[in-house]
């Protein structure tokens, strides 16, 4: 499994204004295909610990995470508790707007065996299961850029 998956895409709009819509984490239901649900625990800050309901088709089930950067306008990132895996997004502004930039990181120890097995059994092996993540990404950035640029 390759240790870092990424996405990004283009939006018209500052940093500032990108940045309003992403790090609020309650919307984040309204762009990912796999949230139902995020809550920052005494707000959206470094260290802040979340609490996170997901789903991947019929299948729904907790998370939990800790928000391990926050750099307001340039990038956010939080590391899940159970899987040690961190998801960063990072802002850069271009000549029209920003470049966001996703990123899924595997602790350098790996996935837990667990997750490795599950991967392998229901959710279609290693390969489906790293683009069904891309895709993913991907649908979560398109949904970002909509929201921020209409």
């Amino acid at each position: 499994m390759p240790n870092t998956l990424e996405a990004s895409i283009d939006i018209a709009a500052s940093p500032e204004k990108v940045w309003s819509v992403l790090s609020d984490l309650s919307r984040m239901s309204e762009f990912s295909p796999t949230t139902v649900k995020m809550v920052a625990v005494g707000g959206v800050r470094e260290g802040a610990f979340t609490v996170n309901v997901n789903k991947v088709g019929w299948k729904i089930y907790p998370t939990t995470s800790r928000i391990v950067r926050f750099e307001p306008n340039t990038a956010f990132a939080f590391r899940m508790n159970e899987n040690r895996t961190t998801w960063t997004y990072e802002l850069s502004p271009t000549a029209t707007g920003t470049r966001v930039v996703e990123t899924r990181t595997v602790d350098p120890k790996g996935l837990p065996g667990w997750l490795v097995k599950t991967i392998k059994v229901a959710m279609g092996g290693e390969q489906k299961f790293e683009a069904d993540l891309i895709a993913g990404m991907q649908e979560t950035l398109s949904k970002v850029k909509v929201a921020v640029e209409s």
